[in-house]
């Protein structure tokens, strides 16, 4: 792993987020001259800081392809195999501490649990929240031995993709290995539909557009992220969006995900000038549109203090049911402040028109 590898890493764990997609897919080519060679240590040998047993479990898992099919760790290599292994990104820790936590669970069977995650809860603990997250309240919903349970009883308690700690809205957690590896599939071909509703500074020109900027720690301030539309840093993003209500100042949008990268709509917003409103990490914390009227200031901040986070819910979340095959679609309703805080616009545009 580089040095920078290891920097995002570590900037990922100290606030237990990261990007939404907690998978990533190696591909490797077997060369012309090898030799037939298990598979498990084929990969172990290819794959810095594989074991073979981790190897074996993703096997075991269905994580590893060959010519696109499935195979046993047995399987020996030929020459011109394509292989595909989908790892995790998210370390494990070698105990979770589960927690008496409330969820707001949507939907819930033998496969899958849908998760209403409210804004300010932490998906999965780090050096900044070892404790009081997502993860601690779901090792107590799923644990048998509920004052015992740690996470090899509950291996990764199925995360395939988390969202920020002031996001609210939708996640998905697998029940079992088989629909967490499904759905990890899944979200790494973005064929997962994904529409958030964000709440940006200014007023468009369109209706709708499509931002095209790769995504990747920013070169100065490590522990945030920026918008290359070069591509010369970063992972390809590409975020869609769509105008649903204008209030002059500010832009009610919706936002569509191809790709889920770390904080992606955030700086994909600031990246064309509409930061997300009171985003105190990506410029949006402060009157960017607006007049300089003192009573306009004291509404601004009046929203600020009604919802003291950005403005972000993940409000759709769609794909192919791990055992029917057949495609769900959940949604939920915006959370209290943000729907307190689009009231307010409405009511002041109105003010303004009359």
């Amino acid at each position: 792993m580089s040095e920078d590898q290891l920097q995002e890493l570590e900037d990922e764990l100290d606030n237990g987020e990261g990007s939404e997609e907690l998978y990533e897919r190696v591909n490797l080519v077997v060369d012309k001259g090898q030799e037939p060679l298990r598979i498990d240590k084929f990969i172990q040998h290819r794959i810095e800081g594989a074991t073979r047993s981790k190897v074996q479990h993703a096997i075991e898992a269905g994580m590893v392809l060959v010519n696109d099919k499935p195979v046993k760790s047995n399987y020996k290599v030929r020459p011109l195999d394509r292989l595909i292994v989908y790892s995790t990104r998210s370390p494990e820790s070698t105990e979770i501490k589960p927690q008496d936590i409330p969820l707001n669970i949507v939907f819930e069977d033998e496969d899958i649990l849908i998760i209403n995650k409210p804004p300010g809860m932490v998906v999965h603990p780090g050096c900044g929240n070892p404790d009081g997250t997502l993860v601690n309240a779901l090792a107590w919903y799923l644990g048998d031995d509920k004052e015992k349970a740690t996470t090899p009883a509950i291996p990764r308690f199925g995360l395939v993709h988390r969202i920020d700690k002031n996001t609210s809205g939708l996640l998905v957690i697998a029940k079992s290995e088989k629909a967490m590896t499904d759905l990890a599939k899944q979200f790494f071909d973005h064929t997962v539909q994904r529409r958030y509703l964000a709440l940006v500074w200014g007023d468009f020109e369109e209706e709708e557009g499509t931002v095209v900027a790769h995504v990747g720690r920013h070169q100065r301030f490590r522990k945030i992220m920026d918008a290359y539309p070069d591509g010369e840093h970063g992972k390809d993003a590409i975020t869609h969006y769509q105008v649903l209500e204008r209030f002059n100042y500010v832009s009610l949008i919706a936002c569509r995900l191809e790709t889920g990268r770390t904080h992606q709509i955030r700086v994909h917003m600031q990246h064309i000038g509409h930061s997300l409103f009171n985003d105190d990490t990506y410029g949006g914390d402060r009157i960017v549109k607006g007049t300089i009227f003192a009573k306009y200031k004291q509404f601004v901040e009046n929203c600020f203090s009604i919802m003291p986070r950005h403005a972000l819910h993940a409000q759709t979340l769609g794909f192919i049911h791990p055992r029917t095959r057949k495609p769900v679609m959940f949604e939920s309703e915006l959370p209290a402040d943000f729907t307190a805080v689009l009231e307010k616009w409405r009511k002041y545009k109105r003010r303004e028109e009359d």
